[in-house]
């Protein structure tokens, strides 16, 4: 479904995003592992890929950085010629009370998960304009559309990215460029792994589904966007919940 494609995936080294990288290899792409902090596991996502005689290599970028995205996108275009997907799936948590939040908390956790977005995008989709054609997918989440107590710096930054897709999407679509979100629930995670069986539990009452995702699940959502049966879809918000927030 995606022979010959190339998709840059940030983030890809754990959870959803290596998920999201083996779904697009498994589905024919060359996948970009991109990762910042652990590059001996984003070294195991391309090893399973290659396993499968698919194709992978891994670079390294803070997509905060805006200096970096640039260097690190053009670097992926040399390489390659061009990028087709773009899966911006980068984030951090850093959560804690409202009226106890640092600065560099709300700051760090924008910067990340909606300046990232903003920064890749930013760069490759001059490639894209070029091409004439392009899938860019955000990871969003439920909490940038319903909110949630505790988390004020990550909501913001993923309603922003809700916000960056929709106005992306009409910049873009003239090209032959589609720019979707998807906003994942209660996906089972390192992040997830930490809660306690109680909080689960209480967790899972709420979504009528009445169990946690599993990052498959978002990753299948992603193939089906950067896919040409998705030509038509364009500055929407998938949810990938089990129906937790309708």
């Amino acid at each position: 479904m995606l022979d010959g494609k190339i998709a840059v995936v940030t983030g890809a080294s754990r959870g959803i995003g290596s998920a999201i990288a083996r779904k697009l290899a498994d589905e024919g792409a060359t996948v970009v592992i991109n990762y910042n902090g652990s590059e001996e596991r984003a070294n195991a996502v391309k090893a399973e890929i290659e396993g499968k005689g698919q194709k992978a290599v891994v670079r390294k970028c803070d997509v905060s950085d805006f200096a970096s995205c640039e260097t690190f996108i053009q670097g992926v275009i040399k390489e390659f010629g061009r990028i087709d997907i773009l899966v911006n799936n980068a984030g951090i948590t850093r959560d804690g009370l409202l009226m106890k939040m640092s600065e560099e908390d709300f700051d760090q956790v924008l910067d990340t998960n909606l300046k990232g977005a903003f920064h890749t995008i930013r760069f490759a989709s001059r490639q894209m304009l070029r091409q004439k054609s392009g899938r860019i997918i955000n990871m969003a989440s439920v909490v940038g559309v319903s909110g949630n107590a505790g988390q004020a710096n990550y909501a913001a930054s993923k309603a922003g990215v809700i916000g960056l897709t929709k106005a992306t999407a009409k910049e873009l679509a003239s090209r032959g460029i589609t720019v979707n979100a998807i906003a994942p629930g209660f996906i089972e995670t390192e992040m997830t792994a930490v809660l306690s069986d109680k909080v689960k539990e209480a967790t899972a009452a709420q979504i009528p589904l009445g169990t946690f995702g599993q990052p498959e699940d978002v990753a299948n959502a992603v193939a089906f966007l950067a896919s040409d049966e998705a030509r038509y879809i364009t500055g929407q918000v998938l949810h990938v919940d089990g129906g937790l927030v309708c």
